[in-house]
C-alpha cells in the first residue's frame, strides 16, 4: 500500500512537470486558423449561472491588477478565473475594458497553470467568454481576436488531453459542453464537435442506469445533468446543427426523473447528498424553451414517491451506488419523508456539502436519516479519505409497493447490518388516507441471535416544527404550522432529542427529532409506531 501511494505520488509529480513544460505547451499551441462564427445567446446559460440580476458597469471598478492578486481565497480565485461573473455585466459596459482584462489574463496564464487551468474552471471560462462575445470579442482588434481565438483553442486542446483522466463526472460534463460549444463556434469545427459528442456518449454510458437515472442516485446531480443536456441541445438548435437522437432521448429520461422527484410536490426530498434548492428559475427557463416534463410512475432510481392532493411519502428503497459515484452518498437506506399540505411533517436532516468540513462526514451517517441505527454505526461504511466514498455498501433484498385510494404501503429490507451483526432491517410503512394515519413496522430480523445491541429509530423534524411530550409520556404532539399530529409507539421508549439540520447548503441549524430506542434480544423484534393527524 505504501509503495502504491509513492508510485501514484511520483506519477502525478512527473505528469505535473510535463504539463508545465515547453514541450507540452508547444503541443497544445498547434491550432488552426478561424474566427468566432456562432455566438450563443447568453440567456441560454440562465439555467446554470447564478449571477447578480442587478447588472454591473465594469467601468466603475479598478481591475488593472486583478490577475496578480495573491490574497484571494480558493473560492474567490476559482470564481474569478471561471469568468462567470461576465454574465453580471451590463452590456453597456466598455468592450475595450472587458477585452483588456481578458488580454491581461491571457498574458499571465498563456501556459498551463494547475490552478487556473483546472478542468471545471477552464471549461466554465471558455463557455463564459464565447457566450458573452458582445463584450469579449466584438469590435476587438485583429491582434486581440487572434489572441482570443488561439487561447480558446489551446485550452480546449488541453481539455481534450486531460478530461479522460479526471475522476469527477461533473467536471467531465462541463468540459464536454465546452468542447461542443467551441466545435459549434469555430470553422473547421468537426474535430472538436465530434470529440465532444463522442465524449457525451461515453458520459451517458458511464453515468446513467438503464432508466436514465444518474447512478449516483443524487437528486442534485440529476438536475445538473438535465441542465447541461438542455443547454447543449439548445446550442445545437440555435446554431442550426442536427441534434443527435441520443441527446433527445436522454433529456426525455432526465426530464421524467426531474418530474418524478420535484415537479409533483415542489419540494426537495433530502436523500443522498441533497439539500434545499429553489427550482423556480429553472422551471421558468424550461417553460420559456418549450420543455414540459411529466411522470406518473411511483418508483424510479431506487426511490418511491406516493402522493395525493394532501399527503406525499418519499422513501429510499435503493441499493448503495458504486464507489466511484458515492462521494455525496448518505447512509439512509429505508429512510423516508412525509409532506402534509406541502409542508414537511417528517424530514431527513439534509447534507453538508463541503468535503473539507467535519460536518460533511457527520451528515453522511444513518443518524441524520429517519431509519434504524444499530450500535451507533451506519448501515454502510465509508473510506477515510477526503471524499469518504462507500467502502462497504448494502443491497435491497425485498421490496413491495401498494398504492390504492384508501391504502398505501411501502415495504423493503436491506442487508447493511447483516455481515457485522447478522441483522436485517425490514421496514413497512402504511398510510390510511381516510383516517390520516401512518403505521410503521420496523423489524429487526436476527439471523445470528445477536443480543444486547443498542438500537435507535429517529424521526427528524424541520427546525420550525414544534414538539411536546404528553404528560403520560406515551406520545408526542407535533405542531406543523398549526396542523396537529400525534406520534406514539406502544411498548417502546420514546423521547425528544436534539439534532442538527443541514437542509440549507453548507449551513446547519438546531432541530428536534423523535427517538425510539432499546436493546436487541436474541429473537426477531418488531417496533411499531403510529403517526395520526389530530
Amino acid at each position: 500500500m505504501i509503495f502504491e501511494n509513492y508510485f501514484l505520488f511520483f506519477k502525478k509529480k512527473i505528469r505535473s512537470l510535463y504539463l508545465s513544460s515547453n514541450v507540452y505547451n508547444k503541443k497544445i499551441s498547434l491550432v488552426y486558423d478561424g474566427n468566432l462564427n456562432y455566438r450563443p445567446s447568453p440567456s441560454l446559460l440562465d439555467c446554470l449561472v447564478k449571477y447578480n440580476k442587478k447588472k454591473i458597469d465594469i467601468n466603475k471598478y479598478s481591475l488593472d491588477g486583478i490577475w496578480v492578486n495573491q490574497s484571494l481565497t480558493k473560492k474567490d480565485y476559482d470564481n474569478l478565473n471561471s469568468f462567470f461573473w461576465l454574465f453580471s455585466l451590463d452590456l453597456k459596459s466598455s468592450k475595450k475594458r472587458t477585452q483588456n482584462i481578458i488580454s491581461k489574463w491571457i498574458d499571465n496564464n498563456n501556459k498551463y497553470n494547475s490552478n487556473s487551468w483546472e478542468i471545471d474552471i477552464l471549461a466554465k471560462r471558455v463557455i463564459a467568454w464565447i457566450s458573452n462575445s458582445k463584450l469579449t470579442y466584438d469590435e476587438g482588434s485583429v491582434v486581440y481576436r487572434n489572441k482570443f481565438n488561439n487561447i480558446i483553442k489551446k485550452q480546449i486542446n488541453h481539455l481534450i488531453n486531460e478530461i479522460k483522466k479526471d475522476e469527477w463526472v461533473d467536471d467531465k460534463m462541463i468540459g464536454c459542453a465546452a468542447i461542443i460549444l467551441v466545435g459549434l463556434s469555430y470553422q473547421n469545427k468537426d474535430n472538436y464537435l465530434n470529440t465532444g459528442l463522442n465524449l457525451l456518449k461515453k458520459i451517458i454510458k458511464l453515468s446513467f442506469d438503464n432508466q436514465g437515472f444518474p447512478k449516483s442516485r443524487n437528486f442534485r446531480q440529476l438536475n445538473f445533468y438535465l441542465k447541461y443536456f438542455v443547454l447543449i441541445r439548445e446550442w445545437l438548435k440555435e446554431s442550426q446543427n442536427e441534434i443527435p437522437e441520443y441527446i433527445n432521448e436522454n433529456i426525455y429520461y432526465l426530464g421524467q426523473a426531474y418530474a418524478f422527484v420535484w415537479k409533483k410536490n415542489k419540494k426537495d426530498f433530502l436523500f443522498n447528498g441533497n439539500h434545499e434548492t429553489n427550482n423556480t428559475d429553472f422551471e421558468n427557463y424550461l417553460k420559456r424553451l418549450g420543455y414540459n416534463f411529466k411522470n406518473q410512475i411511483n418508483e424510479l432510481g431506487g426511490y418511491v414517491i406516493l402522493n395525493n392532493k394532501k399527503i406525499a411519502i418519499a422513501m429510499d428503497i435503493g441499493p448503495t451506488p458504486d464507489k466511484k459515484f458515492s462521494s455525496d452518498f448518505q447512509a439512509g437506506s429505508l429512510s423516508f419523508e412525509i409532506l402534509s399540505n406541502g409542508k414537511k411533517l417528517i424530514c431527513n436532516s439534509g447534507y453538508f456539502q463541503d468535503y473539507s468540513h467535519k460536518l460533511n462526514k457527520l451528515s453522511k451517517s444513518s443518524a441524520v436519516h429517519n431509519t434504524l441505527i444499530l450500535d451507533d454505526t451506519s448501515s454502510c461504511k465509508f473510506s477515510k479519505d477526503l471524499y469518504s466514498k462507500i467502502s462497504q455498501g448494502l443491497k435491497i433484498i425485498k421490496k413491495n409497493i401498494i398504492f390504492e385510494k384508501n391504502f398505501w404501503k411501502i415495504s423493503a429490507a436491506h442487508d447493511g447490518y447483516l455481515k457485522q451483526y447478522g441483522i436485517i432491517h425490514d421496514r413497512e410503512l402504511e398510510f390510511y388516507p381516510e383516517e390520516m394515519k401512518f403505521i410503521g413496522y420496523d423489524k429487526i430480523i436476527n439471523k445470528n441471535n445477536t443480543k444486547n445491541l443498542k438500537f435507535e429509530i429517529r424521526f427528524h423534524l424541520e427546525p420550525i416544527v414544534k414538539v411536546m411530550k404528553t404528560q403520560d409520556n406515551k406520545s408526542i404532539l407535533i405542531d406543523l404550522n398549526s396542523e396537529g399530529w400525534k406520534f406514539a409507539s406502544k411498548d417502546n421508549s420514546i423521547d425528544i432529542d436534539n439534532g442538527l439540520y443541514f437542509g440549507k447548503k453548507n449551513s446547519y441549524t438546531d432541530n428536534k427529532n423523535i427517538l425510539i430506542s432499546g436493546m436487541t434480544n436474541a429473537e426477531n423484534q418488531t417496533i411499531t409506531w403510529e403517526l395520526t393527524k389530530l
